[in-house]
């Protein structure tokens, strides 16, 4: 059995340490879990190297504890205004008479990623939205397949390096080495998206506390990402803003009789609340903590519709708008997303996963858990790429022997 991996989600509000292990069943077991409140973050940004490295050991040190694992390298969610997003080919050459190998996709998508980057920006990921084999499109898998030219098109993220290495610096302060960095709605989207959305269309956001992570899936890949700066941490700010009321407590108020929707709200209802000055405490209308909820989610649904208009593909999106992340499970969220995007809309939760279940079947963990499931795919393409590479290397290193002689070679 496969060892088990780490993922980390590091967040504007929480970080997140998931320890996991795959099932004889092909399932995710969670065996261990941490959360911290995040320190030395805006806006998904580090912008504390040693604060963040805290959280991070904290949320990492409760996870050894549950599991009794000790982690030592992690797959590491990102995010960030800085990321920026393209699409790009890569074309390789296939040698005659036998089929496309994993060498030969890894050329092509090598050759993918050669595309003019600024030196203060860093490739994250190329990853593959459709091949083209000998002029055959629509190709999804093309290993195996006979062919002299394997083209692919892929999507290339990138992130601004300094965000980049503060990051990893981050990491390392905490004692743990980085195995790959993930973009966060990409991995959410391994975590909560169903295989027939991503094939016919599907806007997955992330709603986290400093960002709304968006990602266009489409014929079973992603096509689009983007990152939005405003997340729940805003909707919290306009309420200890428009109550007068400290941020500690607003953010319990949004948590506890929090409504997106003040159509369901009675304008009855009365929260007590604590509030600044002599006052002490004081009471609040909960429709007017519904109406300033729901302006800000407004806002985000329209930048999140102003994006996906832009990407081109907002009338090919059958499967609608899947929401996950914290401030996704804000009653009447829903409600205001659908009539604002005029699209199908759900709330999206961690599927097949054993374990800790009940700690981590909420939006909120979505991120967490789609990095374990990008760790393990990552992990089975690592395994089927090295015997490939060794093949080929013995093959070139036994072309130029005589004949005698490659017969006593193995294999």
């Amino acid at each position: 059995m496969p060892s088990p991996i780490a993922a980390l989600d590091i967040g504007t509000t929480k970080t997140c340490a998931l320890i996991g292990e795959m099932t004889e069943g092909g399932a995710f077991r969670i065996v261990g879990t941490g959360v911290a409140p995040s320190r030395g973050l805006r806006k998904g940004v580090v912008t504390d190297v040693k604060e963040a490295a805290q959280a991070i050991a904290e949320a990492v040190a409760q996870a050894e504890r549950v599991s009794g694992l000790a982690i030592e390298a992690a797959y590491v969610g990102i995010a960030g205004a800085h990321i920026q997003s393209t699409n790009s080919r890569g074309v390789a050459a296939i040698h005659s008479g036998r089929g496309v190998t994993q060498d030969d996709v890894a050329r092509a998508l090598e050759a993918a990623e050669a595309i003019a980057v600024p030196p203060n920006r860093e490739i994250i990921h190329a990853i593959p939205r459709g091949y083209t084999l000998d002029g055959q499109d629509g190709v999804k898998d093309p290993l195996g397949m006979v062919g002299f030219r394997l083209e692919v098109e892929a999507h290339v993220v990138t992130g601004a390096a300094p965000s980049i290495q503060n990051v990893v610096k981050a990491v390392e302060g905490a004692g743990l080495r980085v195995m790959k960095l993930v973009l966060e709605p990409i991995a959410a989207g391994d975590a909560v998206l169903t295989a027939a959305e991503k094939e016919m269309g599907v806007v997955l956001a992330d709603i986290g506390g400093g960002t709304t992570d968006v990602a266009i899936f489409m014929d079973g890949s992603v096509w689009h990402t983007v990152v939005l700066p405003t997340g729940g941490i805003h909707i919290t700010n306009d309420l200890a803003v428009g109550l007068r009321t400290p941020f500690d407590a607003a953010e319990e108020l949004k948590v506890k009789y929090g409504h997106a929707d003040a159509t369901q709200v009675s304008d009855t209802d009365l929260i007590d609340v604590n509030a600044f000055g002599d006052e002490g405490r004081r009471a609040v209308s909960r429709l007017q903590v519904a109406e300033i909820i729901g302006a800000r989610v407004e806002e985000i649904c329209q930048l999140i519709l102003t994006e996906v208009k832009r990407s081109g593909y907002d009338n090919l999106l059958p499967a609608g708008v899947v929401l996950c992340g914290g401030t996704a499970e804000l009653s009447g969220i829903k409600t205001v997303a659908r009539e604002m995007l005029q699209l199908p809309v759900r709330v999206g939760v961690p599927r097949d996963i054993e374990g800790f279940v009940d700690r981590v079947s909420s939006a909120a963990f979505a991120t967490s858990v789609g990095l374990l499931e990008w760790g393990w795919r990552d992990q089975g393409a690592q395994a089927a790429v090295m015997p490939a590479r060794q093949n080929a290397r013995k093959d070139n290193s036994a072309r130029g022997l005589p004949g005698w002689m490659k017969a006593f070679l193995p294999g």
